[in-house]
């Protein structure tokens, strides 16, 4: 159907037979959505007939599906989609659960693609002390959530051990009576460890984040010590170590790897993959570099355009596909968020992608000296001297001043997305989300125009790509199997 049949379509009053949707263009004809996360693709000619209300010329598995998923409003089962409406908004009322606690400023590492500016090892004045550490934990507790996850981030946080081991352990008294379901992830490039940090990491079931770009030439490339050697073979030792002895262990997480994607990666797409199922394992997070920090000053010689991004990732996707239809198991993080979305109504609690976003609702970032910002991305535009998304400080503030801050509050408005033009009348709307400090870092404002950024362009881009191969059967299995991968 060209665009002039379909603007005649979008003017016309709805049918009375029609329940609320959006819909969008699809290679077979077009894909409708709810607000529910139902979703229907329908032919052509398919789609002029529903519109026009020729029920009797769709065929009965077609016309039951739209009856089924709420399509049709005069067949309309209120009480079960009351109930997927409210399972996919459960996070709403369920306490801050992701608490990012930076113990450092400084870093082994001057990557590349670097957001945090980090300080240098031998830094002084970048470290959070026992004191903040212990008031930190004080407020994380303070959350109603029952699920508590305290993620160590820096800098590199095992230059601060210490600090970690406080609030692991801290924290794990503190737990005895508050009875939370408590876990703990440090995101680390691993090279600064020893072997008892290990044990004791181990011990307490401390799960592991750690960035692998791909094979070694790359990882050096893009990972690097200030002193511009590769680190490659040093993560690779610790993250083998942590493998071996997590396999045995039963860990929420175990030991995952995120590949952060510059232009430098596009050549390499199929060693990137090989190399993760080479490790054994088996999901890989292909995520996109972000143009804040260090790597806006690189932003030249390893940015892209969303139309780059997007024909990578497409060749990853199907070569990762590929592999799943020839027997081997590795799933794409971004697109197994997505699909758990689509084919669930079980949020996977990744929070970029909620509507509202998770700043604040869904996690907070205390920051080494304890200002506690709405959220990661927030915490990283302070580096550059900007406190837009500061909302306390451990010291003086309590979470309920926390949540009742009116930069919390704002941030929640500007990533409604039934709020926001563009997003309000998009199909994807019901699995996707935006970042208001993404927006505010490149415009100034919160409120993005997101039909035009490069984020919304990826997201658009990568749905586009699931929902045209969500039909054929084979692809269909594999990705059920992704969705317990989030």
């Amino acid at each position: 159907m060209n665009s002039i049949m379909l603007q005649t379509i979008e003017r016309q009053p709805l049918k009375k037979h029609i329940g609320f949707l959006r819909f969008t263009g699809h290679k077979k004809g077009y894909l409708l959505t709810n607000d529910t996360g139902g979703y229907c693709i329908l032919s052509v000619h398919e789609f002029s007939d529903f519109i026009e209300g020729r029920l009797d010329t769709l065929k009965k598995p077609r016309l039951a599906r739209l009856r089924e998923l709420g399509f049709l409003a005069d067949t309309l089962n209120l009480e079960k989609l009351i109930g997927e409406y409210a399972s996919r908004r459960a996070f709403l009322s369920a306490g801050t659960n992701l608490h990012i606690v930076v113990i450092t400023l400084r870093c082994d590492h001057g990557c590349i693609y670097c957001q945090t500016s980090s300080g240098r090892p031998a830094d002084k004045g970048l470290d959070m002390d026992i004191t903040t550490a212990r008031q930190t934990v004080d407020r994380i507790f303070e959350s109603q959530s029952k699920l508590i996850t305290i993620e160590f981030q820096g800098g590199e946080p095992t230059l601060n051990f210490d600090t970690l081991r406080f609030i692991v352990d801290y924290a794990s008294e503190k737990n005895r009576s508050a009875g939370k379901d408590l876990l703990f992830s440090l995101v680390t490039n691993l090279v600064s460890l020893n072997q008892k940090q290990f044990d004791y990491l181990v011990k307490n079931k401390v799960s592991i984040c750690t960035s692998l770009d791909g094979p070694e030439i790359l990882q050096n490339k893009q990972r690097i010590f200030f002193e511009g050697r590769g680190s490659y073979r040093k993560t690779l030792h610790w993250l083998k170590k942590f493998k071996k002895s997590f396999g045995s262990r039963e860990f929420p997480h175990k030991i995952n790897a995120l590949a952060t994607i510059t232009r430098h990666s596009f050549p390499h797409y199929k060693k990137i993959v090989d190399e993760y199922t080479g490790l054994g394992l088996n999901i890989i997070h292909l995520r996109p570099a972000n143009p804040f920090g260090l790597a806006s000053h690189n932003w030249g010689k390893i940015g892209f355009s969303a139309d780059e991004f997007l024909s990578f990732y497409r060749k990853t996707f199907d070569y990762i596909l590929k592999k799943n239809l020839a027997g081997e198991f590795i799933a794409e993080r971004t697109a197994a968020i997505f699909l758990k979305k689509i084919f669930s109504d079980i949020d996977p609690n990744y929070l970029d992608l909620r509507s509202p976003c998770g700043a604040g609702i869904g996690q907070l970032a205390y920051n080494f000296d304890g200002d506690v910002f709405s959220c990661d991305e927030g915490r990283m535009l302070a580096k550059t001297g900007d406190d837009a998304f500061k909302i306390g400080n451990v010291r003086s503030n309590d979470y309920h001043d926390f949540m009742a801050s009116p930069v919390l509050k704002a941030v929640c408005l500007a990533s409604c997305l039934d709020n926001l033009a563009g997003c309000q009348d998009c199909a994807y709307m019901p699995y996707c989300g935006v970042c208001p400090a993404y927006n505010y870092s490149l415009t100034g404002n919160i409120y993005g125009k997101e039909p035009h950024n490069d984020r919304c362009r990826i997201n658009k881009g990568i749905l586009d790509h699931i929902f045209d191969k969500i039909e054929d059967t084979d692809c269909a299995e594999i990705f059920k199997t992704w969705i317990n991968h989030t």
